[in-house]
């Protein structure tokens, strides 16, 4: 792509795009508005692409922010895909939603309260493990002992 196929305007959108870049959580979300921000080579849109890049939980949004600012010509570094834990205590959060309960609860009522206490942990590990998330979680749920 050239410079010359972005707009150095702020998007009529940027408001909402901006807002979409903050969705704690939905990785969708904020995936969108990388995409939609790429086209516009400006100040505020490359702040945004940056800390999505360097903060953004989810390795996909964050390969997309990178590659955004490299199309912009913005010296910056790739992502590592290779992480130490999304959220740091995460074994203990897991355990407490285990212990909240019933002992004889499945997976699936697990998953539905993980999904309600901490959408954000959900969706941003949802969006790091893909196809491998359910067996991933399950692995964590049965790992989490009483």
């Amino acid at each position: 792509m050239n410079n010359e196929a972005w707009s150095h305007e702020l998007p009529e959108n940027y408001a909402e795009l901006k807002k979409a870049a903050g969705r704690t959580a939905d990785w969708r979300a904020r995936l969108q508005a990388v995409e939609e921000l790429g086209r516009s080579n400006h100040s505020q849109v490359v702040d945004i692409l940056r800390r999505l890049m360097a903060e953004d939980p989810v390795y996909t949004v964050q390969e997309a922010a990178y590659l955004k600012l490299r199309a912009f010509g913005e010296e910056v570094s790739e992502p590592s895909r290779n992480k130490p834990e999304l959220f740091k205590g995460l074994s203990k959060i897991l355990l407490r939603i285990k212990k909240s309960l019933p002992r004889d609860h499945s997976y699936e009522e697990f998953k539905e309260k993980l999904k309600k206490m901490r959408i954000d942990i959900y969706d941003a590990y949802e969006g790091e493990k893909g196809a491998d998330f359910d067996r991933w979680l399950e692995n964590m749920w049965a790992k989490a002992s009483k």
